[in-house]
Formats: structure tokens, sequence, C-alpha cells
């Protein structure tokens, strides 16, 4: 396995003993640990300390708050332990730590807390059963699909909120330079966009290329979605949708008499099994041209510029087992590459670093 340096903590052993212990039982209390940490930040503790120059009493907290005095004191001192808050020992005032800060001011993180409480929380508890079965076993809870794709639909509202907030804050980050790589540095003029959901993608193109064309591919019922989100917005004229089930064998991508410049495929093969994807390329591949490219834009995690990034898409691959499918996963260049070779393509180039940590990998027919 190749690493990024960046990720060269993973090859040795860098704590003492007493650091090891410490993280170990971090571990063991991490559900609490997530719940105090999020009950902190929804129930305003963190902003009312951060409004303040000199910090604020635990009277000053609970008045500010209009929480109990037991509630805030159970949560400020295991606020203390968990390191998001400091004490004055003199004064008894409450300043935020830096992991504080984070938690109350980064976009990334409120993404993460709201997708991990509303959608993953009580499913992550049959994850056990989910990697003995490879089955979501843990989305019964919301329902009885074989995947959580099919009932999005029907989730919670609140459920939803999270879900899709988590979903479009990492893809919407990448865009802007996955659009200067497929328009300005190739050219691109027709682009099938496979697994183009509401067609989030396909506008931004046509938005930025007024002459380019998009075909979005996916399941009928999501094309009718889409038609409807599109309709009326600035070049839909130029967006057009093709139903297809992308797990049935048959199911082949349309071919262009005209040829094909780009099949794009942003955060979609994450979704499926290993094994899944090498049948998705192989009828991509049925599709293209010499001249074709398949842009493949995806968070791998070996490839990450900061250990953070690589930890939660690490642990977003259990998100994929207990609810999501229970086969898939955030995948490594290693594992991207095998299935891209198994299915008689290769990678021409790689971009790496665009967003908030995705890489483009552009394959071509191979020779």
């Amino acid at each position: 396995m190749k690493l990024n340096p960046s990720l060269s903590g993973y090859t040795k052993e860098h704590q003492s003993a007493i650091e090891a212990k410490q993280l170990a039982a971090f571990i063991a209390w991490g559900p609490v640990v997530f719940q105090a940490s999020r009950l902190m930040l929804k129930l305003g503790i963190f902003e009312a300390i951060h409004q303040t120059k000199d910090g604020l009493t635990r009277q000053e907290i609970v008045r500010q708050t209009h929480l109990s005095d037991y509630a805030v004191k159970c949560l400020l001192e295991a606020s203390l332990s968990i390191g998001t808050v400091l004490v004055d020992t003199e004064t008894d005032r409450f300043t935020l730590s830096k992991a504080g800060w984070f938690l109350l001011n980064d976009d990334a993180l409120h993404a993460d807390i709201n997708f991990n409480h509303d959608v993953n929380y009580e499913g992550w508890f049959r994850l056990e059963e989910s990697l003995v079965n490879g089955k979501p076993e843990g989305l019964r809870h919301f329902g009885s699909w074989p995947t959580i794709y099919e009932g999005l639909s029907s989730l919670p509202e609140q459920v939803q909120k999270s879900w899709f907030g988590f979903d479009h804050y990492y893809s919407d980050s990448s865009f802007p330079e996955a659009l200067k790589i497929v328009f300005d540095e190739h050219h691109v003029k027709t682009l099938y966009d496979v697994g183009g959901n509401t067609g989030k993608w396909a506008l931004q193109c046509v938005g930025y290329d007024q002459d380019v064309e998009v075909t979005i591919l996916d399941l009928p019922q999501q094309i009718d979605l889409m038609q409807a989100n599109v309709q009326g917005k600035p070049g839909a004229e130029r967006i057009s949708g093709f139903g297809i089930d992308l797990l049935d064998e048959h199911a082949l991508f349309p071919k262009r008499e005209s040829g094909l410049d780009a099949i794009w495929m942003s955060q979609f093969l994450d979704c499926f099994s290993m094994e899944e994807i090498v049948g998705i390329l192989n009828r991509a591949k049925e599709a293209m041209t010499p001249q074709t490219r398949l842009y493949i834009m995806e968070t791998l995690w070996d490839r990450q510029r900061f250990p953070t990034a690589a930890f939660c898409l690490t642990m977003t691959s259990l998100y994929f087992t207990a609810l999501a499918n229970g086969n898939s996963k955030m995948y490594n260049t290693d594992d991207l590459t095998s299935c891209i070779e198994k299915a008689g393509l290769e990678v021409e180039q790689i971009y790496d670093y665009l967003g908030w940590g995705h890489s483009i990998v552009i394959v071509k027919l191979r020779n």
C-alpha cells in the first residue's frame, strides 16, 4: 500500500504508553464524547463562551442558556476532560480550547456532526451484523429498503437534511476546480453524468460552458426528479436524461454516433462493491472511443494531504457498511486502480487536492 507522506504516522508507533492509554480510554467512551460535544454546540454553551473576552463562570452560563446548574456542570466537566474547554482556576471562568473553537466554527465539522447524529448513530449499533452479513443492517430502524438510496425520499425530514448536507458539502467544494479541469484543460463538449442524481453537477457544467451537452444516466425515477429540478434553469435545454439501472449488467450505456468526449462519475463508485464497480466500468468502456475520457472524482483516503481527512474518510466507510449498502467504502488508489485495470481500462492522469480532498482520476481505453 502506498500512502501520502502526510500519513507516515500510519506506519510506526508514535505515542508514549500514557498517550496510548489516553487514546484507548477516549475510544472506549467515544459515544458519550460525541454526544456531550454535540450538545455543547446545540445548546449554545460553546457560542456563549465564545462571545466573551475573558470567558464565563458556570453560573453565567446557566443564566445565559437557561439550563439547570446540574446540566451545565455535567457538560462543562465532561468538556474539560474531552479538551474542548479550559478553566482558569483563579477565576473559575471557562474559555474555548482550539478544539472547541473548531467545533463551533468549522462548517465541515457541523456537516459531520449532523450526519453522524441524525443518519448514522443508531445504525452503527448494528455494525457487527452488517460486517458479518454484508448488508446494511443498521438501516432497518428507518425502513426495510435494501440500501439507503431507495429510501432517501422516505427518510424523516431532518435525516434527509443531514444526509444531503453532508453529501453536498464535500462534493460542492471541488466543483470549481473540477470544471476547470474538464472544460478548460480538456475542452469537453459531450458528457455523460453517471449517477447524476438531481442534476447539480450537470447544471454546473452547462452554466460553465455554453456549448456542452450533458446526458444524465440514473434510475428512471431519479431522472424524473432531475428533470423537474432543472426545468426552467439556465442551460436546462442542454441537459437530457437516460434511465438505467446501473447494477443491471445487461443495461448498456447509450452510444453516441458522433462520439463522446467524457463520462463523469463523481462520488459515485464508492456506492458500490469492487465487483460492481468492475461491471459498471465494463459497460462504460463499451460507450467509449479512443478519444473519450472517463473522469472519476473520489475522495481516496490514501491520497489525503492531512491525516484528519484520511481519518474522516475511513470512518465514512463504516457508514456504507452499516447504513448505505453493506458492501462499499471509501476506496484507496490501489483498490480503484485494480477495478479500472480489470475492466480493460488504464489510468492516464490523476489530479489531487481538489476542494476538501477529492482526486480526479482520468481513465482511457487500454492501448
